[in-house]
C-alpha cells in the first residue's frame, strides 16, 4: 500500500517527502520492523518508541511516523521517509485501520464498556447471535475468538494495530458481527479510534483504574468516548438505567437510539420476579414487546444485569425475542465469573474475578442469597494499582463476610505485606486472618468450611498466573481450590 493512502485521516504537521513509497506492513515495536515497513514511534507508559526509530530503520523500515523532532537529525541520512504527526500514538489507529481496509465498516460492531460485567455480557451476546445463526468474533479479557478459533488475550482491548488486524481476520473468516470489550485504557489511548461501532453498551461505573485515570470524572470521560466519538450516528446506546453514571451518560448521548435496562421502573428493559438459586436464574423480563420469561444457568443479581444488557443490545439490532431468550438459556458460565468448583465437597466453592469494591460486595451479596451457612472470602489487592480501594475492600469484606482470609493478588513490584497492611487498615471486625501465600490462604479457607457454607476466592478469576517482582509465576485459583478440596476429602 502506498504511504499516502495510509496517511488518510492522520493529523500531520507537514507533508512527507515521498508519499508514493510502498509500505509492506506497520510496526510500533522496532524488533518487529521489517523491510518496507512503516515504523510508528509510540510513547508508552514506560518506553518511548522514538528511542528505537533508528533501530527500526536498520531493520528495513521504509518510513517513520513520529511526533518528537529530536529524532530528525539521527534519521536524516537514513533514506527512510519521515512523517511528523501531531500525536504518533493517536496516528496508529487510522494508520492501522487504513492498512487493513477499514474492517469495522464491514462488521456489526458491538462494543461493551463499564467497570464490571463486560466479559459475561460479551459471552451472552455472542451466544444470542450464534443462536440467530451468525458467525461471531469476540475480543475480550479472557480470550479473542474468530468463530470457534481461540487466541490468547494479552489485553482486554488490544493495541490499535492488533485490534484492526483482528477485525480484518474476522472479516476474512466470514464473521458478520464482533462483540468487543472496550476498556477505559483503550478508549483513553485511542486504541479503538477509527472503528465504527453500531451498538455501544454501558454496564456500570465504580471505582477502578484510578492509578491511571486519577479521577472518576476522567474515568467516566474515557468510557463516554465510545458513545460520543465512535458510535455510528444511527447506532444504539444500551445503558444501565439503575447506575448513577448511566443516567448521566443518557443525558449526554445525542445521536441514534437509546435503550435503557435495569430493575427500576422507567427502564426500557426491566427485570422482575427474580428467583436466584444455586442452579441458576429465573425472572420476568419486560420490554415494549411485553413480558418474557428468562431462564439461565448463571447465578446472582449481577448476572441479571448482564442478561438485561445483552438482551438490550440484541434487541437493538433486530434479534427476535424468541432467539434472545434461547441464546441466554444456552449461554454457560464464563471462566472465573462466579465459576462454581465442584470437587465432591459439601459446601459451595466459587472462583470470581471480583477485584473492585462494588464487584466484591455484589459477590458476597450473591453468596448470602444462596446459603444460610457461613460466607468465607479469600481476596487481595493488586500491586502498582489504585491504593485507595485497599482499605475500602478490607472494610466491606470484613463487614459482609463471616470470615475473611486476606492474601496476595499480583503484588507486582510492591511489597505484598505492605499491600496487606493497607487492606487490614479498613477492617471493621476482627473476623479475618492474614496469609500472604495465596495457595495456603485458599487451603485455610477450605479447612474452615462446613456443610452449606460458601468459600469465595476473589480477584483473579480466569488468570493463570501471579505477577511478583516483575515475574509471572504459574498460578490458578481454580486448580488450587480443587486441590485444597481434594486434600480435605483425603483427611476425612
Amino acid at each position: 500500500m502506498k504511504l499516502g493512502m495510509l496517511l488518510e485521516g492522520v493529523a500531520m504537521t507537514g507533508s512527507p517527502a515521498d508519499s508514493g513509497v510502498d509500505i509492506t506492513g506497520i510496526a510500533y515495536d522496532s524488533r518487529k520492523a521489517g523491510k518496507g515497513n512503516l515504523f510508528v514511534a509510540v510513547r508508552g507508559e514506560h518506553v518511548d518508541g522514538h528511542v528505537f526509530a533508528a533501530d527500526a530503520v536498520r531493520r528495513g523500515a521504509a518510513a517513520v511516523v513520529y511526533d518528537k523532532p529530536q529524532v530528525e537529525p539521527e534519521l536524516a541520512a537514513s533514506g527512510a521517509v519521515l512523517v511528523r504527526v501531531q500525536d504518533s500514538r493517536r496516528a496508529l489507529a487510522p494508520l492501522s485501520a487504513n492498512f487493513y481496509g477499514r474492517p469495522s465498516q464491514k462488521l456489526g460492531m458491538i462494543g461493551i464498556t463499564g467497570t464490571n460485567g463486560k466479559t459475561t455480557t460479551s459471552y451472552l451476546i455472542k451466544s444470542i447471535l450464534e443462536t440467530w445463526g451468525r458467525k461471531v468474533g469476540l475480543i475480550g479479557t479472557i480470550q479473542y475468538m474468530v468463530g470457534t478459533k481461540v487466541f490468547r488475550a494479552d489485553h482486554t482491548t488490544p493495541e490499535a494495530l492488533e485490534f484492526q488486524a483482528m477485525l480484518r481476520q474476522m472479516v476474512d473468516a466470514g464473521c458478520s458481527h464482533v462483540v468487543s470489550e472496550v476498556s477505559s485504557h483503550a478508549l483513553a489511548q485511542g486504541r479503538v479510534d477509527d472503528t465504527v461501532f453500531g451498538t455501544a453498551v454501558f454496564t456500570n461505573l465504580t471505582r477502578d483504574h484510578l492509578d491511571f485515570h486519577r479521577t472518576m470524572e476522567a474515568y467516566f470521560d474515557a468510557k463516554e468516548r465510545l458513545f460520543r466519538d465512535l458510535l455510528h450516528p444511527g447506532g444504539a446506546s444500551v445503558i444501565n438505567y439503575d447506575d448513577i453514571w448511566g443516567r448521566r451518560l443518557m443525558a449526554r448521548v445525542s445521536a441514534g437510539t437509546v435503550v435503557t435496562y435495569g430493575l427500576e421502573t422507567g427502564a426500557d428493559i426491566r427485570a422482575a420476579d427474580i428467583d436466584n438459586a444455586f442452579d441458576g436464574l429465573r425472572f420476568a423480563l419486560f420490554s415494549r414487546d411485553g413480558r418474557h420469561e428468562v431462564v439461565s444457568s448463571l447465578t446472582g443479581l449481577p448476572n441479571v444485569y448482564n442478561i438485561l444488557a445483552a438482551a438490550g443490545a440484541a434487541a437493538a439490532i433486530g434479534v427476535p425475542w424468541k432467539v434472545i431468550l434461547e441464546g441466554v438459556s444456552q449461554a454457560g458460565p464464563v471462566k472465573g465469573r462466579f465459576e462454581k468448583i465442584d470437587a465432591g465437597q459439601s459446601f459451595l466453592a466459587v472462583v470470581d474475578y471480583a477485584h473492585t469494591e462494588d464487584a466484591l460486595e455484589r459477590l458476597i451479596y450473591t453468596a448470602r442469597g444462596l446459603t444460610d451457612g457461613k460466607v468465607i472470602t479469600v481476596f487481595g489487592c493488586g500491586g502498582d494499582r489504585d491504593r485507595g480501594k485497599r482499605p475500602r475492600m478490607g472494610a466491606l469484606a470484613t463487614k459482609y463476610s463471616d470470615f475473611v482470609v486476606m492474601t496476595t493478588d499480583n503484588p507486582r513490584s510492591e511489597d505484598p505485606l505492605e499491600i496487606l497492611r493497607e487492606i487490614e487498615r479498613g477492617a471493621v471486625r476482627s473476623n479475618y486472618l492474614i496469609e500472604p501465600d495465596r495457595q495456603v490462604a485458599i487451603r485455610k479457607a477450605v479447612m474452615m468450611a462446613d456443610e452449606h457454607d460458601v468459600v469465595l476466592v476473589a480477584g483473579k478469576g480466569h488468570e493463570q498466573y501471579q505477577e511478583v517482582a516483575g515475574t509471572r509465576i504459574a498460578f490458578s485459583d481454580r486448580a488450587v481450590l480443587e486441590e485444597a478440596i481434594h486434600r480435605l476429602s483425603e483427611k476425612k
